[in-house]
């Protein structure tokens, strides 16, 4: 890892497949452990079951409330501070359940990419 400040830049967020507003922060040459994503859930939205490949993440809440469900576990609600642990290929989605955005920051290990996205609402 390099030593640098990255400044976010709201202007390049863009909407997913999954439902979700992505706002890439870190996923660079510059770290090679790690990448860091803010993600948006607008109300009333659940994003799409999905899994990530041989890559872990964990959820840092910022603001809004939610319901997340990983894996076979029991739903739970999660708010401001919560951080929520997802193992690699473990199934996972999360619902907007208040009246304003939903923020987190999603932590991936190793960095987050596109290829290890796995859809599991098309599958037969």
């Amino acid at each position: 890892m390099r030593a640098e400040i990255k400044a976010q830049d709201d202007a390049i967020e863009y909407v997913t497949d999954e439902r979700c507003h992505i706002l890439e922060v870190a996923n660079d040459a510059g770290d090679e452990t790690v990448s860091i994503a803010r993600a948006r859930v607008e109300a009333g939205v659940t994003t799409a079951w999905h899994k990530l490949e041989g890559i872990s993440e964990r959820y840092i809440i910022v603001s809004g409330r939610g319901r997340v469900e990983i894996g076979d576990l029991e739903a739970a609600d999660v708010g401001p501070g919560d951080v929520v642990r997802i193992p690699a290929d473990c199934r996972q989605r999360i619902t907007n359940t208040g009246s304003h955005d939903l923020l987190f920051y999603a932590v991936c290990a190793p960095p987050f990419r596109q290829q290890a996205y796995i859809n599991l609402e098309h599958r037969t």
